[in-house]
């Protein structure tokens, strides 16, 4: 969800714009320097949204240090109020401005302002972005929810969705639907589309719908000791998801049941001939802990997929992970330093990776398909199409999304091993052009300076599937090394070959 693509979370303020700029009525006044104002651009430019966030910037600069900087906030929260009316005022501080101290939270409640006012303490050198998130929307429900009638219909909360969110938008309406299939009526939906007095409502609905625990965790938590607000625990995501979802919610409340199978058009597809190509096909999962979790039950249950690593990057989703790794017999992966990720995937070489935009970029590198499941994404996932991941259209979305990249890469598998034939060589034209066309050729990974690949070997090497190619070669050339031979042929390439398979 950042702008810069090597960081898999922001800062925790940033979580925190997320929450209040998918909320309605509500400010935040955020004490930053000069440049901390780029945020703005995560949700125009990426998520395109037709109108700024929510937030005023202080933007004191290097040559306000020396002067007061605490009134500069002052006058800030003054006037957003006097220009915005919000019902609900947020102040908080960047990891930059956290420096200074001047205490947002003590400052703005000096100036007595006639609605509620929500200071916010994130550590930014301590926790990132999901918790900015997290602990914002906890801190509002805190503040504005109480106990209050329940309706007299069934009704539910949806919670954890914000802005920013990876199809967060197209998941509210997915699951708006297949509750409404239930008899089940939305009761609000929090933090995205919340205004405070949906806030102070929250307590009338019957149970909570959690759909995101990176963002909505600690406040259904909350809600359920103080009240009195049940929160499922299932993530509707794929067939099996969505049909434990669906059992898990009868056990809270009498509601129909729904056929779920008979919208589901990518069931069919686990009983017909084709899908033999995707059975045990090598999959490394990587993501945010809930989609990466919900992915490797789907790919492995749903899928026919060999899961062969799974990892996350939140480390608040580590326990949960680990205990589904070890389920699955795979390594469990918590890290966010994107130079480990890839060398875990290169150890791997497996044939698909589902991930994040970092992943994207790795498996480009590697020439391994991929399909984007988790944030942080760019901007191509963000669609104007409707496109869940949730629900039953979200498994058919992710049908799609997961095979795609398998049935492509099958297609440039074909072309490379057939690339000496008349029609596919890399000096023959396209068939469907009129004209002539040079294609720039496939690079290759270089070899190492010290090893030459005799032209009838590299040709060989061709003909191994892209994505395990550079695996080959590495090993062949490592085996090379390992045995004095400064040249490798065809031979040296099915010796090597012949070793790591023992």
């Amino acid at each position: 969800m950042k702008l810069a693509v090597w960081t898999y979370e922001g800062p925790p303020h940033v979580g925190a714009m997320r929450t209040v700029t998918g909320m309605q009525k509500t400010h935040l006044v955020l004490h930053a320097p000069q440049g901390d104002t780029y945020a703005d651009l995560l949700f125009t430019m990426i998520e395109r949204r037709n109108h700024r966030p929510p937030v005023t910037f202080t933007t004191f600069q290097a040559r306000d240090l020396g002067s007061d900087t605490a009134n500069l906030f002052k006058q800030a929260c003054l006037a957003a109020y006097e220009r915005y009316k919000p019902e609900l005022l947020l102040v908080g501080a960047s990891c930059t401005a956290e420096l200074i101290q001047d205490d947002p939270g003590g400052l703005a409640e000096a100036l007595g302002l006639p609605i509620p006012v929500v200071a916010l303490e994130l550590p930014s050198y301590q926790r990132k972005e999901n918790f900015g998130a997290d602990e914002t929307f906890f801190q509002i429900v805190k503040a504005l929810a109480t106990e209050c009638p329940k309706t007299e219909n069934i009704t539910c909360n949806l919670i954890g969705p914000t802005a920013l969110g990876f199809r967060h938008r197209d998941d509210i309406r997915e699951l708006t639907h297949l509750l409404s299939q239930m008899g089940i009526a939305i009761n609000a939906i929090a933090p995205m589309h919340a205004s405070p007095d949906d806030i102070k409502r929250l307590g009338a609905a019957h149970f909570n719908v959690l759909m995101y625990p990176e963002t909505g965790e600690t406040a259904c938590r909350w809600m359920e000791k103080n009240l009195n607000l049940p929160f499922t625990k299932t993530i509707p995501i794929g067939l099996h998801g969505v049909s434990d979802f669906i059992q898990e919610i009868q056990g809270l409340v009498d509601c129909n049941t729904p056929d779920v199978a008979a919208d589901m058009r990518s069931d069919w597809y686990s009983a017909s001939v084709d899908s033999n190509y995707l059975t045990k096909k090598r999959v490394f999962i990587f993501g945010d802990g809930t989609h990466a979790m919900a992915a490797a039950r789907l790919a492995q249950d749903e899928m026919g997929f060999q899961v062969v690593g799974l990892g996350c990057y939140n480390r608040e989703q580590a326990r949960p992970l680990r205990a589904m790794a070890k389920t699955l017999d795979v390594p469990a992966l918590i890290s966010d330093d994107y130079l480990e990720i890839e060398d875990h995937i290169k150890e791997l070489a497996p044939e698909l990776i589902l991930g994040t935009q970092m992943e994207r970029h790795i498996a480009k590198r590697l020439g391994i398909p991929c399909a984007v499941i988790s944030a942080p994404v760019h901007v191509q996932d963000f669609p104007a199409r409707y496109s869940p991941q949730m629900g039953i259209e979200g498994a058919n979305v992710i049908f799609d999304t997961w095979v795609h990249p398998l049935v492509m890469g099958l297609e440039e598998h074909l072309l490379h091993m057939f690339r000496d034939d008349f029609e596919f060589n890399d000096t023959a034209g396209p068939s469907h052009h009129s004209g002539s066309h040079q294609p720039a050729p496939q690079p290759e990974i270089p070899a190492d300076d010290q090893i030459i690949w005799l032209d009838s070997a590299e040709k060989e090497l061709r003909k191994i599937p892209f994505f395990v190619r550079g695996k080959a070669r590495r090993n062949t050339e490592k085996f090379a090394s390992a045995k004095g031979l400064y040249e490798i042929s065809i031979d040296t390439l099915y010796e090597a070959k012949a070793h790591y398979a023992q």
